[in-house]
């Protein structure tokens, strides 16, 4: 059964720093493209960052670009989203999913999703 576990959420003060993990099973995360998305309430789910599976080479949203880092660490099938100087604005709930294919921000190119993790950003 393939599943997708993201934890690492919380409450951070604004300039804070929170790592996120999206642990996989079921499945190998080496020949899989992984995405984070986010989505606050009233939006639509963002794609934010993106590693691919072929090169890792990394892709970001202009919004969170030199804040957010994406990594994974296949020996233990984990995707990994560094959170850096965190704003009010990146308050949301984030998703992370897969996908065979290349990196995409459209949420319906993906197959798989996690459940979600929150991250709320305030002082």
């Amino acid at each position: 059964q393939v599943q997708l576990v993201e934890s690492g959420g919380g409450l951070v003060q604004p300039g804070g720093s929170l790592r996120l993990s999206c642990a996989a099973s079921g499945f190998t995360l080496d020949y899989y493209v992984i995405a984070w998305f986010r989505q606050a309430p009233g939006t639509e789910r963002a794609g934010i960052s993106c590693i691919s599976s072929t090169d890792g080479s990394t892709h970001y949203a202009d919004s969170v670009k030199g804040r957010f880092t994406i990594s994974r660490d296949n020996a233990k099938n984990t995707v990994y989203l560094q959170m850096n100087s965190l704003k009010p604005e990146d308050t949301a709930v984030y998703y992370c999913a897969t996908a065979v294919g290349p990196c995409s921000s459209g949420a319906a190119e993906y197959d798989y999703w996690g459940q979600g993790t929150q991250v709320t950003v305030s002082s």
